[in-house]
């Protein structure tokens, strides 16, 4: 997700009664309260997890959980993708960049809230990923996601890029690499429960100023099926 959430403003939301919970792992203020009033105004409620955050996720239900980019990160995360009852959480990261939250990529993070924290920038986030955590899954058939992506390019280069979200018929990325509308080539990635997998693609959009671009998988690629199954049963998880 582009840091330059934080130009965008928005207007004041209605509180809700909380449909969901998000766990705020070892959060100090004022991140702490930051994002619990943005969670707030999409009726999901915060709760702070300060020692034994392991533990309850993998006792207790959340539909979302926050944790900072740190060493121990790791045990945080793993716990709540091995719960029986936190495997699809929302994953979102706080503070690093997406290069650095590759290196936790296996756990399948799904967005990061960039710091220092501006409340448009959080509000902008959560407003995003909201009907996942929501589990208005039918309704988003976009999921953002970060992890690490291979590109073997028509023109014979190989490009390194990170997603943001995918779907059964695509991704958006985001390399430094300069990519063209048009070319074709073959994208590889592996996705939590998805192994590696290799596809045919071509690039359909390019935005210059924030170095993301979208492509497209072909249609006679019989292998994009698998990745059609699995965002079918993130969703319906």
């Amino acid at each position: 997700m582009d840091k330059a959430f934080g130009t965008v403003v928005l207007p004041t939301l209605n509180s809700k009664k909380a449909l969901a919970r998000v766990a705020l792992v070892d959060l100090k203020e004022p991140a702490n309260t930051t994002l619990s009033e943005c969670f707030r105004q999409f009726g999901i409620e915060s709760v702070s997890l300060n020692g034994g955050a392991a533990e309850r996720l993998q006792k207790e239900k959340f539909e979302a959980c926050v944790v900072r980019l740190a060493p121990g990160s790791e045990t945080v995360m793993e716990s709540a993708r091995t719960s029986p009852s936190n495997s699809r959480i929302v994953l979102y990261a706080l503070g690093g960049s997406a290069q650095q939250a590759m290196s936790y990529s296996k756990y399948g993070i799904n967005a990061i809230f960039h710091e220092p924290l501006e409340r448009p920038s959080v509000l902008k986030l959560v407003r995003a990923t909201q009907m996942l955590v929501l589990h208005e899954m039918r309704r988003y058939v976009r999921i953002p996601v970060i992890t690490e992506i291979a590109l073997a390019m028509s023109d014979g280069r190989k490009v390194t890029a990170t997603s943001i979200e995918v779907s059964s018929g695509g991704m958006s990325l985001r390399s430094a690499e300069d990519i063209v509308v048009g070319q074709s080539g073959e994208i590889s990635f592996a996705l939590l429960t998805l192994p590696r997998i290799w596809v045919r693609c071509g690039v359909t959009w390019r935005n210059p100023a924030g170095k993301t671009f979208g492509i497209r998988f072909d249609n006679q690629d019989e292998r994009r099926f698998r990745i059609k199954e699995w965002v079918d049963a993130y969703l319906e998880g």
